[in-house]
């Protein structure tokens, strides 16, 4: 019997719309024991996982062996892993395959390696397999098999004050204070300290015969470096007290650079006129 013409075209164009997909073959799950007593070896297929769980003890490890495919060809995907599934509170953890250029893949895992959040659960644990990668193809998600994970009875219960995320009990931070200026008793004795090296500092100008009448000719010589010299000086104490009041280290530090510099620029050009005229013999 022979097709219409629009059926064979149909079957002839069928097959290209259904997208490539991934999956795998050769695929074999086992368990072993140290102590040899217990050992399951089950094949695994696609779409079909194991009827009965798989117990995974204290003392057991668990390998996963198969041959990644992406439409029916053996080829290394972008990302391979085992995902362990928790049904009742929906939390997974997964362990990923190592693969090589021909798809061989293989995990292995112990109790070791399972969260405390996995430990604690009576019901067996839904294990699947994932493949995907970039491109085209579909990525291959399924369940494998189940899987029940026991405890020795000597076994220490695994504990169940576990930090999760979620809302934390709030937190008082307490910074230290800002420092602050000295008692004013204190600064009141170095004020009174400097306030009384004034008349000793006159006294000693009169003991050495200071020429108070040189202050018109200094003036008249280089008045501006003299009066600006005095200004900075005066202003440099400003600044300090500025400092000591109210200013921060940050607020302090420009000015006094600025007028530091005034400073120094201003006093040499003045020495510099005091030094001629002691080279002059005036004094």
């Amino acid at each position: 019997m022979r097709l219409p013409a629009h059926l064979g075209l149909l079957a002839l164009v069928a097959p290209s719309v259904y997208a490539a997909s991934w999956g795998f073959t050769d695929a074999t799950v086992s368990v072993s024991s140290k102590s040899a007593t217990s050992r399951v070896k089950e094949s695994l297929k696609e779409n079909a996982p194991l009827s009965t769980p798989i117990t995974l003890g204290d003392s057991d490890s668990l390998k996963l062996l198969l041959t990644t495919q992406e439409d029916r060809s053996a080829k290394r995907p972008h990302q391979a892993f085992l995902l362990l599934k928790d049904s009742a509170t929906g939390l997974d953890v997964s362990y990923p395959f190592s693969v090589k250029n021909d798809g061989k893949s293989k995990v292995e895992l112990s109790k070791k390696d399972i969260p405390t959040q996995f430990l604690g659960t009576s019901e067996p644990v839904d294990a699947e397999i994932v493949i995907g990668s970039f491109g085209a193809s579909d990525a291959y998600r399924n369940l494998a098999f189940q899987l029940s994970i026991n405890s020795d009875a000597s076994a220490p219960a695994a504990s169940d004050a576990v930090e999760r995320y979620g809302k934390q009990p709030r937190i008082n931070h307490i910074f230290k204070t800002d420092p602050k200026s000295p008692p004013q008793i204190i600064t009141l004795i170095f004020l009174l300290s400097t306030l009384v090296t004034i008349p000793v500092l006159a006294g000693m100008w009169m003991y050495f015969d200071v020429n108070l009448n040189h202050l018109s000719v200094a003036l008249k010589a280089a008045p501006v470096p003299h009066i600006v010299f005095v200004s900075s000086v005066i202003g440099l104490e400003g600044i300090f007290f500025m400092y000591y009041t109210s200013w921060t280290l940050f607020q302090m530090l420009p000015p006094s650079l600025i007028v530091g510099a005034v400073a120094f620029l201003s006093g040499s050009r003045a020495l510099s006129e005091v030094q001629e005229r002691r080279l002059a013999g005036l004094r």
